[in-house]
């Protein structure tokens, strides 16, 4: 974070002080566990479901704390006083501190010398991590860049990220997610993007919305919440999605598949490893049109949409056509558990999305799995529950039972009996004999795997991060280290 005294911090947050002076000086990392504590730096006492932050304030300035942002004043072992600001509510407080940091860093951005800072807001039903970790590591190769790290993309990880940038960030990219109307309204109050991504209006987290336009009505908050220049970058293969350009309140960049667009993927082909290959069309069937090749190392040809929508935002905050190229080329998969693809050494080849799973990211794995097996290959799909869908769970579900047996998976192991409408929906659709196997969970799975899989495999795990079928995902990948080791 920016140096701030505590007085300011206070300010910032509606706070009082408690055992510290207002003018001593914060100048280090805002974390939220006292692990992660760094000399100098503020610790945020959030209560947890299970565990709660001001347990651990002592801990967090004995390990170098400067100040502690709690609900409550507090006392180390000796009865002494620790260093607080206190704040009726510790989660607003952080944001609060987050919007007054960047409203900070922009001014001083746009002094002679100054960064010229930019913020990128990403959303959507799908796509948002890895169409963050592409667009960070494109601006990353022209300026100093700020990303969420993983998916941190709430009311409280977003906060995290924006007091990671100081004077010297040229880009901010953010993720923000949304499991319900108001959240993206929310976020963009701390963090107003001076460029928006709208990537889909999707199923994910059907529960907490009711319903696919209210989808499209929250994921629009991230448009209305611009800067007022603002340029919405709009996906304009998504219908929902290219209607939110009535809403922009500046320039709007479309990106997509269909001739008219904006920036276009021309004459993409998928090779027998799953990565895309592309032209990359700026201003199609304009007199300045440009074109660029791109070679994604992403496994799925889904990721084209990804890499058009980071093109597009790269393109908008200032990067060179040939830079987006270059980039996007060189781009690898950030984050775990997102289409990670490890090639064991007893010939198991193992795909690893078992971070996140709706309905259209599902498809997706799903599709990617059948290219990637072939016809030489077995391809398996180990699959688990998608999460908050509401009442539409069960034919979800069922709906990709069917497709697995459409696209010729050859084994599909249904973890879970949230995730059982899978197993009947394969058995409607024509499944038969010992093609899709039901488990009771993680366990059995893993076990049953361990006696089943063999050299040629090409396995997919997938499954909402609840469902918990990332533990399998380590522990499939940490055989093949495993095995690596016993074989040397």
């Amino acid at each position: 974070m920016i140096a701030l005294t505590a007085a300011e911090i206070a300010t910032a947050t509606a706070g009082t002080l408690n055992g510290v002076d207002g003018g001593f000086l914060v100048a280090g990392a805002v974390v939220t566990d006292s692990r992660d504590v760094e000399p100098g730096g503020m610790f945020v006492a959030l209560p947890g479901e299970h565990v709660d932050g001001h347990d651990f304030a002592a801990r967090a300035v004995a390990a170098g704390a400067a100040l502690v942002l709690a609900a409550r004043p507090l006392s180390a072992d000796d009865g002494s006083a620790l260093p607080v600001v206190v704040v009726p509510d510790v989660e607003v407080a952080l944001g609060e501190l987050a919007r007054e940091v960047l409203v900070r860093l922009r001014d001083a951005s746009r002094e002679p010398g100054g960064s010229g800072l930019r913020v990128v807001g990403v959303t959507g039903s799908v796509g948002k991590t890895t169409t963050k970790d592409l667009l960070a590591q494109l601006c990353g190769s022209v300026g100093p860049t700020i990303a969420p790290v993983r998916s941190f993309n709430n009311e409280i990880g977003l906060p995290l990220t924006v007091l990671r940038a100081d004077d010297s960030t040229r880009f901010l990219v953010l993720e923000m997610g949304a499991s319900g109307p108001g959240h993206l309204d929310y976020l963009t109050r701390i963090a107003p993007p001076d460029v928006a991504v709208v990537l889909v209006v999707g199923q994910a987290h059907l529960g907490g919305f009711g319903g696919i336009d209210a989808v499209a009505r929250a994921k629009a908050e991230i448009v209305q919440g611009l800067v007022p220049d603002g340029v919405a970058v709009l996906n304009a293969d998504d219908p929902r999605v290219a209607a939110m350009a009535a809403l922009a309140p500046g320039e709007v960049v479309t990106f997509g598949a269909a001739p008219g667009v904006q920036v276009r993927a021309r004459g993409v082909v998928v090779d027998r490893t799953g990565r895309a290959r592309f032209t990359l069309a700026v201003g199609e069937g304009r007199p300045d049109e440009r074109a660029v090749d791109v070679a994604l190392r992403l496994v799925g040809e889904h990721h084209v949409h990804n890499a058009l929508a980071a093109a597009a935002a790269a393109l908008a905050v200032g990067l060179t056509l040939d830079e987006v190229a270059d980039g996007l080329t060189a781009a690898d998969a950030l984050s775990p558990h997102r289409m990670h693809v490890v090639d064991r050494a007893d010939g198991v080849t193992l795909v690893d999305d078992s971070y996140n799973a709706n309905p259209d990211s599902m498809r997706a794995a799903l599709k990617a799995l059948a290219v990637l097996a072939g016809r030489e290959r077995r391809s398996v799909a180990v699959l688990g529950e998608m999460l908050e869908l509401g009442p539409g769970a069960r034919e979800a579900h069922d709906a990709i039972g069917r497709l697995v047996v459409r696209l010729n998976v050859q084994l599909t192991v249904v973890v879970g009996d949230g995730a059982r409408a899978i197993a009947d929906g394969a058995a409607h659709e024509g499944s038969w004999g010992d093609e899709v196997v039901l488990v009771d969970d993680v366990a059995a799975a893993q076990a049953y795997l361990a006696g089943e899989l063999r050299a040629g495999d090409v396995v997919l795990v997938k499954s909402s991060y609840g469902a918990g079928l990332w533990e399998l995902g380590d522990a499939l990948a940490a055989a093949s280290t495993d095995e690596a080791e016993v074989a040397s």
